[in-house]
Parts: C-alpha cells; structure tokens; sequence
C-alpha cells in the first residue's frame, strides 16, 4: 500500500475499523443534468439503499416510484408491486455503441448507478482489496488547496467507470475530487467532488457529491452539474 494511500484510509477511519462492517444503509437523492437527457428524470429521487461491502451487490428502492432494483456486476434486476419485472444478465454489453447523448432504459440507469454508489461508498478502502494497482502522481492545486493525486487502477473484476481512475485527497487525507471516465457512456469525463463529511461509526463519509465535466487541462466545467448525490443518511453495519 502506497504512503499515501495508508494515510487515506486512516483519514477516513482506519482499515480495522472498516473491516469490521460488512453492509451499509442509506437514504438519499439523487439529480442532476444526466437524468432528463437519459430520459430517466427523477428516477433515482427519493431512494433507499441496502449493498454489500464485501462484493458488489446493491439493493435500490423507490418507494414513491414502487420499484426495488438489485444491481450485481453480472445481472440487474427491477421489481414492481404488481409482479412485473425487468430483467437484463451481462448488463454492460448492452451500452456498447452508446455516447453521453444515448437514451437509457431503467436497467441501464439501474446498473450504473449500482456499481458507482457502491464504489463511491467504498473508497479508498477498496482501493486496498487484492487487484488494484495504485501510483502516488504530482501534486495538484484547487480551491486554495493542494492536493495529492493517487492514480488507481481497478481489476477487470471490478465493475465500475472504467480501468483508471484518479483520487485527489487534502492535507487532512480526506478525498477531495475523483476523477473518471465513463466507459457505459462513451467514454464522458467526470471530475466528482466530495464534500460535507460526517463520521458515521468511526467512518468519515461525504455525505455529498457533485459530478462535472472536465477539459483537457483536468480543470472543471463549471456549467452543468452532471449528477448530484446527496445522502439524508448513511449507516454501516457489522452483519
């Protein structure tokens, strides 16, 4: 594990006392400029989260809506109250083709927002788990701040936004920004910054994210706000 990558898990409360945990819980919104343009607006407003810390299964309800999703790497999954249900297995060959502009059925949103709740919920200690390969790069500058920049690369049994990925953190360790590009998009950029932290059983979380575009030079596209995350609760659990 690299200096920096230690010093971001003990920011964000330590590897021991994650490993205690194995589910997390959360309430929570979710908005932004994304959802109308995939014709998904409003889906994922108002819902409720149950995952897994141990593998990537997330559960998703919207009881407004009165759906429940589950999302695993290999199949996703949506329940209605009268017995309907959607059903797609090897989700992710269903975006090929796609751009930032494609429509989205509910799977499509259903699977990518699974796998990115579940790695933004994780971080950095996923980034200690057998098969990730991490590399400490230049210092980077933003918001009156400097910041140390960890370049991640994920396995390929990782579902998530793409292979390499780069987690900013400041002085305190806490991450700052997470940068991406977005495979099931064709290949959208994502600069994702956190902020708002609570400490939640000894776990320090942002308990808000908001997702721009960035350009060439890294540095953020202020206009639109691409995704909004903002959880009303999170809670971790040992079973």
């Amino acid at each position: 594990m690299s200096t920096l990558l230690e010093q971001a898990v003990q920011a964000h409360g330590g590897i021991d006392n994650w490993a205690k945990f194995r589910s997390v819980s959360a309430e929570l919104d979710i908005g932004g400029a994304v959802w109308p343009l995939k014709g998904l607006p409003d889906m994922f407003q108002g819902i409720e989260l149950a995952a897994s810390l141990q593998r990537q299964h997330v559960g998703i309800t919207s009881k407004g809506a009165a759906w429940r999703g589950t999302f695993t790497p290999d199949v996703v999954r949506i329940d209605s109250p009268d017995g309907h249900i959607e059903e797609r297995h090897a989700p992710r060959e269903s975006y090929q083709g796609h751009t930032h502009l494609s429509p989205w059925d509910r799977l499509h949103g259903l699977y990518f927002t699974g796998y990115a709740l579940w790695t933004y919920l994780t971080i950095p200690f996923l980034y200690t788990q057998p098969g990730f390969q991490t590399e400490e790069l230049s210092e980077w500058h933003e918001n009156g701040e400097v910041w140390r920049r960890l370049k991640v690369t994920f396995p390929d049994s990782i579902a998530s936004h793409g292979r390499e990925q780069m987690s900013y953190f400041g002085e305190d360790g806490l991450l700052r920004r997470h940068d991406y590009t977005v495979d099931v998009m064709g290949g959208a950029q994502g600069a994702n910054y956190a902020s708002n932290y609570h400490t939640v059983r000894g776990i320090v979380v942002p308990m808000s994210r908001h997702i721009y575009a960035y350009d060439d030079a890294r540095q953020k596209i202020d206009e639109p706000l691409l995704v909004s995350i903002d959880f009303r609760s999170i809670d971790f659990h040992t079973e």
